[in-house]
C-alpha cells in the first residue's frame, strides 16, 4: 500500500490537474450512502464518482491508484470513517496540502455503537471498532444529509441557497419514512427481526425499539454460523410462529433456506444499502428508495 501512494502522488504532481479549473464541482464518495446523499444534494452542480462500483463486497474494497487521484484531483471527499474505509485516513495524511475538502460521515451523528453490542474490539492502533452502518437510521440519514448541504455550502458559498433547498427536500423525504416506520412498529403484533445472514442493522433496530436474533451479529467476514445457531433461530421462528426471515442484499441466503425449510417462514431482504447491484444502480435506486422497501418488507415481518 504504501508503494503505491507513492506512486499515486508522483502521478498527481506529474498530472498537476485541478478540478477547479475545469468548471463545476467533483464529489468522490466512498460508498453507495455517501455517493447518494451527495448527488441528492448536489444535483446538477457536481460530477459525483462512487468508488465501491455496483456489486463489489464493502468489506473487501482496495483503492486502486485511479481511486487515489481521483480523491486527490476532488474538491469534497466523502466517507463514513469506519472499518470498510480505514485505508482513507492513510491516503488523506499523505496528501498533505493536496488533501481536498473531506466530509467524515461518523463526526455527523449524536451516537455510535460498537459492535457486537458493546463489546469492545480495536484495530491495529488501539481505537474502538465502532459499528459503521450509521446510515440505516433515517434519523442518521437526515443527519447526514444535513451535513452534506452544509459542507458544500462551504464550498461553493454562491451556490449555498441551492444545496440548502436540497438537503432539506431530501431530508423531508427521508423523516417521512421514518415516520412511515414508526406508524409500522407501533401497530406490530411482534418486536424482533430474525436476520438469517449478517446484521448490519444495529442503528435501525435501535432506533425504533426493536429486538433482533441473527446469524452474525455484525458484519463479519465468516460465511457460516454454528449449527448451534442456526437450531436457535430454528427453534425462535418455529416457537414463534414468526413468518419472516430477513437476508441482505447479495446474500446467498444459504443459512436463510435451511431455516425456511424447517419452519416454512418467508424470506425477505432489508437492504443495507452499503452497495447496490449494478442492476440497481442503472434502475437509479436511492437511499429513499430502498429504505421505502425495506419499511414494506418490515411490514411483513412484523404482522
Amino acid at each position: 500500500m504504501k508503494r503505491l501512494f507513492i506512486i499515486v502522488i508522483a502521478l498527481m504532481a506529474l498530472l498537476c490537474v485541478h478540478a477547479a479549473a475545469e468548471g463545476g464541482l467533483r464529489i468522490v464518495a466512498t460508498d453507495f450512502p455517501c455517493y447518494d446523499f451527495a448527488r441528492q444534494v448536489a444535483g446538477e452542480y457536481a460530477e459525483v464518482t462512487m468508488l465501491l462500483k455496483p456489486g463489489t463486497e464493502a468489506h473487501a474494497y482496495d483503492p486502486t491508484p485511479a481511486d487515489i487521484l481521483a480523491i486527490g484531483e476532488a474538491n469534497l471527499f466523502v466517507y463514513i470513517g469506519g472499518e470498510s474505509d480505514a485505508w482513507a485516513d492513510s491516503i488523506l495524511s499523505g496528501l498533505g496540502g493536496d488533501c481536498p475538502r473531506t466530509l467524515r460521515m461518523m463526526d455527523c451523528v449524536a451516537d455510535l455503537v460498537e459492535e457486537d453490542e458493546g463489546e469492545s474490539h480495536h484495530h491495529e492502533d488501539g481505537g474502538p471498532e465502532y459499528d459503521e452502518h450509521i446510515w440505516t437510521s433515517p434519523v442518521n440519514a437526515a443527519a447526514m444529509v444535513m451535513a452534506m448541504g452544509n459542507a458544500l455550502a462551504e464550498i461553493d458559498p454562491e451556490n449555498a441557497g441551492v444545496y440548502a433547498a436540497s438537503a432539506d427536500a431530501c431530508t423531508d423525504q427521508i423523516m417521512a419514512i421514518d415516520g412511515e416506520i414508526r406508524e409500522i412498529v407501533d401497530d406490530a403484533s411482534r418486536k424482533i427481526l430474525v436476520f438469517a445472514d449478517r446484521f448490519p442493522f444495529i442503528y435501525f433496530t435501535r432506533e425504533y425499539g426493536l429486538d433482533h436474533m441473527a446469524a452474525f451479529n455484525s458484519c463479519t467476514a465468516d460465511t457460516e454460523p454454528s449449527a448451534q445457531i442456526v437450531m436457535a433461530l430454528i427453534d425462535k421462528v418455529a416457537s414463534e410462529q414468526i413468518p419472516v426471515i430477513y437476508t441482505i442484499e447479495m446474500s446467498t441466503q444459504a443459512v436463510a433456506r435451511t431455516i425456511s425449510e424447517e419452519t416454512g417462514a418467508k424470506i425477505l431482504t432489508l437492504h443495507s444499502m452499503q452497495t447496490v447491484t449494478q442492476d440497481e444502480f442503472d434502475a437509479g435506486e436511492s437511499w429513499v428508495s430502498l429504505m421505502q422497501k425495506n419499511a414494506q418488507a418490515l411490514r411483513e415481518g412484523l404482522q
